[in-house]
């Protein structure tokens, strides 16, 4: 990977909840969160979004995208596809986030962080306890078609019930972009 290309983290949710906590996971690892990135569903095109990544003072830059729990490519999937395939961005990873949507698809995972703070080899559900194969969400189907080097699944950001709560510093979400902090290093 060339040296100035733009280090990205991807976070498939960007509900206010999620917001918050994403915020305060980024904060926590010393990066930069993209803050109007959030949003249910996401409002920004791929190419807004990239060039507020290119805009970011530093890296890694974290990046929420959301499809309010559109069944198949929605917004936050087609702006992920985009930053994704862009030639001045360096996807680090992605934070794939579990939702009950019914009749998705999923994504493969390579790891994931449970609602109890493990890091575990299999997907996880809302609620961040170990789940199915695949890890089931609203804006992951497109996960498993882009060259993203490593996909880490996570319950509901910011929730499961309370376990990831901001007030508490976000601490599964964080540890979901440490993880992938950890393996780019």
């Amino acid at each position: 990977m060339s040296a100035n290309k733009r280090k990205v983290i991807l976070v498939t949710d960007g509900d206010q909840i999620a917001k918050a906590a994403v915020e305060t996971a980024a904060r926590n690892i010393g990066a930069r969160c993209i803050s109007c990135s959030a949003g249910n569903p996401t409002t920004q095109s791929g190419e807004e979004l990239v060039n507020l990544i290119k805009s970011a003072p530093q890296d890694p830059v974290v990046v929420m995208l959301d499809d309010r729990g559109y069944n198949g490519t929605g917004r936050g999937e087609e702006a992920m596809a985009y930053i994704a395939g862009h030639p001045e961005i360096q996807i680090l990873g992605v934070l794939a986030v579990a939702s009950n949507t019914a009749q998705v698809n999923g994504c493969v995972v390579d790891l994931s962080v449970s609602r109890d703070g493990q890091i575990i080899e299999e997907p996880v559900d809302k609620l961040g306890r170990p789940g199915d194969y695949p890890l089931k969400g609203d804006t992951v189907e497109s996960i498993d078609r882009l060259d993203i080097p490593l996909v880490v699944g996570i319950g509901d950001i910011g929730k499961m019930d309370g376990a990831d709560d901001v007030e508490k510093g976000a601490p599964l979400t964080t540890k979901a972009l440490q993880s992938i902090l950890a393996k780019n290093s």
